[in-house]
């Protein structure tokens, strides 16, 4: 059935499998507000929302950047610059994908449900950074890093700001991560303009240490 073809080619091009990378760190979340398991029912809608918010921010980005992706030779081959999926399905994914999400937030408590419209527009939104500063990385990496958050909400029906430094450690360690994956886009970023800290400084100083960069830095001041 085309549906399912469809379905399938959608899931292998978010790569929805590799959602079980982001689920640790929402069970992390999840186990220091609860001080230790958190109910089957709260690890179950926990899970769904992770998945959903992961699925929806993938596909969103895929169909924000399928001008970009048709131009790289790197990404030529994804399904939207190969047509082999149309924008109209993959908007449809991410409309249901989002929804779902919704659906896990409202399963879990009040506070969820509210805040679910922010916790989407961050996810969502990181599509577009790249277009406008160097510090989209670190806007990847929040998007990642809310996630022992919102499971903390989500068990707690409360927030505590405790759990910000597991935040900024998620934060952090997947904007680093991003700056490495980014190196490979470095000449198509400076031909069209995008914005990256390897284009801005260059790769060997967007991957030196800390005190290099301070070095750098003073040198330049």
């Amino acid at each position: 059935m085309p549906l399912l073809h469809n379905l399938g080619v959608t899931l292998e091009m978010i790569k929805w499998e590799h959602s079980v990378f982001a689920l640790p760190f929402a069970l992390c979340g999840a186990m220091l507000a609860a001080n230790g398991l958190p109910t089957a029912h709260q690890l179950t809608w926990i899970v769904v929302a992770m998945v959903a918010a992961r699925s929806a921010a993938m596909a969103f980005n895929r169909l924000a950047d399928a001008s970009l992706d048709a131009a790289n030779p790197r990404t030529q081959t994804r399904a939207l610059p190969a047509a082999t999926l149309t924008p109209g399905f993959v908007a449809m994914f991410v409309v249901v994908s989002c929804a779902l999400f919704v659906l896990a937030a409202s399963q879990l408590n009040r506070l969820t449900f509210a805040l679910s419209p922010v916790a989407l527009a961050v996810v969502l939104l990181y599509s577009y950074t790249k277009r406008v500063t160097r510090w989209s990385h670190l806007v990847l990496g929040f998007a990642l890093g809310i996630a022992p958050a919102a499971a903390w909400i989500a068990v707690r029906a409360s927030f505590d700001p405790r759990i910000l430094l597991l935040t900024a450690a998620v934060t952090f360690w997947v904007g680093g991560f991003d700056v490495l994956y980014s190196c490979q886009d470095y000449e198509f970023d400076q031909q069209t303009g995008l914005h990256s800290i390897p284009r801005y400084c260059g790769i060997s100083k967007a991957l030196c240490s800390p005190s290099d960069w301070a070095s750098w830095r003073s040198s330049v001041s």
